[in-house]
């Protein structure tokens, strides 16, 4: 079976696509190889002229001075706990009201729904004052509990796993029932199996936003020993530069450390991730 030749003017349109999708992907990838070979440079290097992208000497003194000057150590556990519980709670509360809203009927649940999507239209900073007075009325400043709670839950999650789990084939629920299993029942061995895709992306999603936050911990962590990995870098930055010049390799280093995980959780999930948001379009 003879295959279809291109055409030079198909050949020609392909080698200027690549071209483009090239220089895109440089223009992504080229800041971060900057960002990691700065860290390996030392002080008086990172502004040599002509600029250089590698290092003429590789020099690991910034990480150790990194977790010497500040308890960066510290840091990194506070954040690990606090993505760790608020991903896990997310993926919990989330993917129960995302059952209820796909496959329980009671009264207003269309109505409901609509009302949770009406919130996404609210900026976070219009109920960042009122989220906090809750925060503080209840004693939660400067605790764990104070940095979690409120961000175990996602209407964006919700709307996700809705979408997720009308997918699933209602003789799959029915047959469940027919057997004497419970809805939790099938929620847990029927629903979360089938859409873990659609349940990996919203972990991605809940981490990458939780791992990145600052604004919140900023409100909520108020001694150095609750500060999270973003926060204690707008500390050491604000620090180290505010009587002399910013040692940006220090910078570097503390920003490769704050990337480096978001980055590896999302070439691990990336074929889940891309599925998950296959699977999850809008359905009726």
């Amino acid at each position: 079976m003879n295959s279809r030749k291109d055409t030079p003017l198909q050949i020609i349109t392909k080698i200027l696509g690549y071209l483009v999708l090239i220089l895109v992907a440089l223009t992504m990838v080229i800041p971060f190889i900057w960002m990691v070979t700065t860290s390996l440079k030392q002080p008086n290097s990172a502004f040599a002229y002509p600029p250089q992208l590698l290092p003429t000497e590789i020099d690991f003194r910034n990480y150790e001075m990194l977790f010497t000057l500040v308890p960066f150590g510290r840091y990194f556990i506070n954040t690990l706990i606090v993505t760790a519980l608020t991903v896990v709670g997310q993926l919990i509360i989330t993917s129960l009201a995302a059952y209820g809203f796909a496959r329980l009927h009671f009264i207003g649940r269309d109505t409901l729904f609509v009302i949770f999507l009406a919130t996404m239209m609210v900026p976070y900073q219009v109920t960042l004052i009122p989220l906090f007075l809750i925060v503080f009325g209840l004693g939660w400043i400067n605790t764990y509990t104070g940095l979690i709670v409120p961000a175990i839950s996602s209407v964006f999650g919700i709307f996700l796993l809705r979408q997720a789990f009308m997918g699933v084939p209602r003789d799959y629920q029915e047959a469940a029932r027919i057997d004497g299993a419970s809805e939790f029942r099938i929620y847990w061995r029927i629903f979360l199996p089938l859409n873990g895709p659609a349940l990996a992306t919203l972990a991605v999603f809940a981490f990458m936003g939780t791992w990145t936050d600052l604004l919140w911990p900023l409100l909520i962590a108020r001694t150095p020993e609750m500060r999270t990995l973003e926060l204690g870098l707008a500390y050491f930055n604000s620090s180290t530069s505010a009587f002399r010049q910013t040692n940006w390799p220090l910078m570097m280093a503390a920003s490769v450390i704050v990337m480096l995980p978001v980055l590896l959780v999302y070439i691990f999930a990336q074929r889940y991730f891309v599925r998950g948001i296959s699977l999850s379009g809008v359905k009726g």
